[in-house]
């Protein structure tokens, strides 16, 4: 079983101008792109994949995509999110049938469901795949914070063996590694920078779809390097980006900046509108500061 670690671009999906379809050739090229400036690994239909405003058979299309334009030299994880623990099964069971090396699962959204029913929930998932199975602690959209000790509780499920952890807290990093006993590894998701420093073998970040080398240059200074002065001055030149894909702007600041660099992705779909006034001129701003571009490979 392919071992993950590294920076791993939660990815985009490119839209056409109207935001109907997928773009394919979009798609295939920022896909090549990434792999080109050195990523870890990509994370496609996820949150910053738009994950809940496609179709299922966009779904499938566009993890398949990524797969067969990645062929197998980075690890693929395809977001398998649902409200429903069959519809999820559904989903990871696709993206194991695809080639995938692993699916990226956030807890049922809507139902709050008790810490039994996520133990339950992901058990029913781990029968279901022989692929590792990385869970997403964002509670801010989840509605669901799952600590430390549950955790735990959850690694003790055969390939549940990564996490996301995407609070404001890095110092779960630390409680998780400690009370998984080793059976857990972590990747940070806001926090990237501080969750390496916490143990995290990994950053899933959304900055990475506009700067994949700079973000991806973070791991081999935090943990192959050990470098902290390097680390915490590239650190200072990656905070506009981070600041600039944070909050409510992750999907839509990205995609004006990506097509501002050369490669336009169409819009995001709704109810998400395209930024506008100030957000807009200051994607712009850094763009235009930090020297952003696209190069197609």
């Amino acid at each position: 079983m392919q071992e993950l670690k590294g920076t791993f671009t939660v990815t985009i999906t490119p839209f056409t101008e109207d935001g109907r379809d997928v773009n394919e050739h979009a798609l295939r090229h920022f896909v090549e792109w990434q792999v080109v400036n050195g990523v870890h690994g990509l994370i496609p239909v996820a949150s910053t994949g738009e994950f809940l405003s496609l179709t299922d058979e966009e779904r499938r299309r566009v993890s398949g995509i990524v797969v067969d334009q990645v062929a197998g030299r980075i690890p693929v994880l395809v977001g398998a999110g649902a409200e429903n623990t069959w519809d999820v099964v559904r989903y990871a069971s696709e993206a194991e049938q695809l080639g995938a090396s692993g699916v990226l699962i956030i807890p049922p959204f809507y139902s709050t469901p008790t810490e039994d029913e996520l133990v339950a929930h992901y058990e029913a998932i781990g029968r279901a795949i022989s692929i590792p199975i990385m869970l997403y602690n964002n509670p801010a959209t989840s509605n669901v914070d799952m600590l430390p000790p549950l955790v735990a509780r959850l690694s003790e499920i055969d390939n549940v063996s990564y996490i996301k952890e995407s609070t404001m807290d890095p110092t779960r990093v630390r409680d998780i590694l400690r009370l998984s006993d080793g059976r857990m590894a972590v990747f940070g998701g806001i926090m990237g920078y501080e969750s390496y420093l916490n143990g995290a073998v990994g950053w899933t970040a959304v900055g990475c779809n506009l700067m994949p080398r700079e973000f991806s240059d973070m791991y081999r200074l935090c943990v192959e390097e050990r470098d902290v002065a390097a680390a915490s001055a590239l650190y200072e030149h990656l905070k506009p980006v981070i600041d600039l894909v944070g909050k409510d702007r992750y999907v839509a600041a990205t995609k004006h900046a990506l097509a501002v660099m050369g490669h336009p992705v169409g819009p995001p779909r709704p109810p998400r509108l395209p930024v506008s006034g100030e957000t807009k001129a200051w994607v712009e701003r850094v763009v235009s500061e930090l020297g952003l571009q696209f190069a197609s490979p």
